[in-house]
């Protein structure tokens, strides 16, 4: 029999206890509350471990070695930046997962978040559902359907997830003043009060808050669900002759009351992060904008009664107040210098200090590590601001739930582009199409056609073409032209699976005015508009569809009854033509799904769609709002005739 001594025994115990201790880890326990995880992950961080989660760089730069040599926080696709030509949805996971298991070799397995901007459902993605863009969701308010932003939001959040990725750049809450500018069809409405309304897509992308929680929280609702990101903070909308990254002229109570109140929404509903404008406030760049991000957005914004002016979550010993995770946008801080670049130090400094918490670089990241690692060392930017962004990033990362699963399977891969998806986009386009005149005159109405015509005319240049349909952010950054790039019903297939089988349809794209006049057409339908465009390459001062739609307008229209559809992202100018139209419809840029046109075309369902912009009469009114005091639009903000669905009668 061996004897063991009272104190050895008490030493192996003592020992024992140690080392079992020393390999708990307490920000890897998921039953830790999450300041309490985000603080002590927060204190075993390296400065260049920290400066690491601030950067955000584009997947043609990274790799597993980068990410894990690097520490670096966050992967972004560009617009049209995609694993491989006509990836799938399996390609896209296993890209994610390979830079995600860089991230996970690291000292602290800190788990990177992918993020994409998925602005009208997955669009950068093949085959994924396309929804109409924002400025025709805007249009669909008055519908008794509250829930109908929540359902795309979760359609465009179960999307994303199955390819992998959990952070949407989505929603623009911008709010459009001039429709000259590029991104107007990226905003809602005119009317800030819509846009407000319209933030319920954040609720179905990040899942509602539960009742036992605090309002104003971010919050991730499960493994369907992705990050949200209100864009783009502040007043982007409101730029001097809609000058994409421009200059917004307006005193604090303009930019209080239009172009902030669907933050205050946003923030109460949880969105988990702010992304900062490219454009000025008042001639200040708003990347450099302390009193705007920090002193608003983030101290001055607090729970106050039912209105949670909140933004995203800073730990404060173990009482989480709320402070918003605030990105910025592709190379935003290069251009707080004139001309872009001219003094990178100065731009890092600036924003940084500014509020900014994660820079989206995209591909220069030596650049910014060296020089934020620079000015923290010779102390230009206080340790405290350092931690403070980096605690917003962990808060939202631990929130997401990607701690405890940061790799992605294959087990959703199916929801891209699955049907019930379609259905929800072209229910969406249906109730967002706006019927803006019906007849030449009241007792008249063409609308709803007829099924059974025999001989019917389609023409225009947007009739068949699916890229022309979904506007740009598809696919590509600036959209594209054909049938090939992504699947979708087009409006010429959608009106040949819904006429009768007996109706001849000829498609001609700029028919000549006498074939028109001596075929005999029962009547016409003329799909017509914009070619597709992203940001300052959608700046317009003429905003004219495109040729030859004028011509074939005033060849269709004056030899035979017809509908014009206009695809456009932004009111464009009709005038000239109105008189010689039978029936107007603005279908906005409505996505893959054609056959929501046709449903209402042809009657199954009726028309209900409301201008959520003003639709103006010339060029030379705008900017023009509704309530400015030279309102005189040819169709007022709110106007949308209706018509009953044939089947209701």
């Amino acid at each position: 029999m061996v004897k063991i001594s009272v104190p050895w025994l008490g030493f192996m115990l003592l020992w024992w206890s140690c080392t079992a201790m020393g390999d708990y880890v307490k920000y890897k326990d998921p039953n830790q509350p999450v300041a309490v995880r985000v603080e002590d992950l927060l204190s075993r961080m390296t400065l260049e471990e920290k400066i690491g989660q601030m950067v955000q760089i584009d997947r043609t730069v990274a790799t597993a070695d980068i990410m894990r040599n690097y520490y670096i926080g966050s992967v972004l696709s560009g617009g049209g930046s995609a694993p491989l030509p006509q990836a799938t949805a399996t390609d896209w996971v296993n890209m994610v997962n390979g830079f995600q298991k860089g991230s996970l070799s690291t000292r602290l397995g800190i788990p990177m978040i992918y993020g994409i901007d998925a602005v009208h459902g997955h669009n950068n993605v093949v085959n994924a559902t396309i929804f109409p863009h924002n400025v025709g969701l805007g249009a669909t308010r008055h519908v008794k359907d509250p829930e109908l932003l929540m359902r795309i939001g979760a359609a465009t959040a179960i999307e994303v997830r199955a390819t992998g990725i959990t952070y949407a750049f989505a929603p623009c809450i911008a709010v459009c003043r001039d429709p000259r500018w590029g991104r107007c069809y990226e905003s809602y409405s005119e009317d800030p009060k819509v846009v407000q309304q319209m933030t319920d897509i954040i609720i179905g992308l990040q899942g509602e808050i539960p009742n036992s929680s605090r309002k104003g929280v971010p919050y991730v609702g499960g493994k369907d669900k992705v990050v949200a990101c209100a864009k783009h903070f502040v007043g982007d909308g409101g730029t001097t002759k809609g000058v994409n990254e421009n200059n917004t002229l307006i005193d604090m109570h303009g930019l209080l009351t239009i172009h902030m109140p669907a933050y205050y929404d946003a923030i109460i509903k949880g969105v988990s992060t702010v992304m900062v404008s490219y454009s000025s406030w008042n001639g200040e760049k708003m990347h450099a904008n302390r009193n705007l991000i920090t002193g608003f957005l983030k101290d001055n914004l607090k729970f106050k009664a039912a209105i949670a002016l909140l933004i995203s979550l800073k730990i404060d010993g173990n009482f989480l107040s709320r402070d918003v995770t605030c990105p910025c946008d592709w190379e935003g801080i290069d251009r707080i210098t004139s001309p872009p670049h001219s003094n990178y130090t100065h731009s890092v400094e600036a924003s940084i200090l500014a509020g900014i918490d994660m820079v989206m670089i995209p591909t220069k990241y030596n650049e910014f590590i060296n020089d934020l690692t620079y000015l923290v060392k010779n102390k230009f930017i206080p340790m405290d601001r350092i931690n403070d962004a980096v605690e917003r990033i962990l808060l939202v990362k631990f929130t997401t739930g990607l701690f405890e699963n940061p790799l992605a399977d294959l087990s959703l891969v199916d929801e891209v582009g699955n049907q019930a998806h379609r259905n929800l986009a072209r229910e969406a386009v249906r109730k967002s199409l706006v019927l803006l005149k019906n007849g030449k005159n009241v007792v008249d109405p063409l609308l709803p056609l007829p099924k059974n015509a025999p001989k019917i005319l389609v023409a225009g240049s947007h009739a068949h073409n699916l890229g022309y349909q979904c506007g740009g952010w598809t696919i590509t950054w600036q959209g594209f032209s054909g049938n090939t790039q992504t699947s979708g019903t087009t409006i010429l297939n959608a009106i040949n699976s819904t006429v009768d089988r007996g109706t001849e349809i000829v498609f001609l794209e700029n028919p000549e005015r006498e074939f028109v006049r001596s075929s005999n057409f029962a009547y016409a339908i003329v799909v017509v508009g914009e070619h597709p465009y992203t940001e300052s390459a959608g700046d317009s001062p003429t905003l004219t569809i495109v040729d030859p739609g004028p011509s074939v307008i005033t060849n269709v229209c004056g030899a035979v009854k017809c509908v014009v559809v206009v695809i456009s992202g932004r009111p464009v100018v009709m005038e000239p033509y109105i008189n010689s139209i039978d029936a107007l419809v603005a279908a906005w840029l409505p996505g893959t799904e054609g056959q929501g046109v046709t449903d209402v075309l042809f009657g199954d369902y009726g028309f209900s769609g409301k201008l959520s912009r003003t639709w103006f009469k010339s060029i030379d009114q705008l900017p023009m709002n509704v309530e400015d005091s030279h309102y005189d639009p040819l169709f007022p903000f709110g106007f949308g005739l209706t018509t009953t669905s044939l089947v209701a009668r």
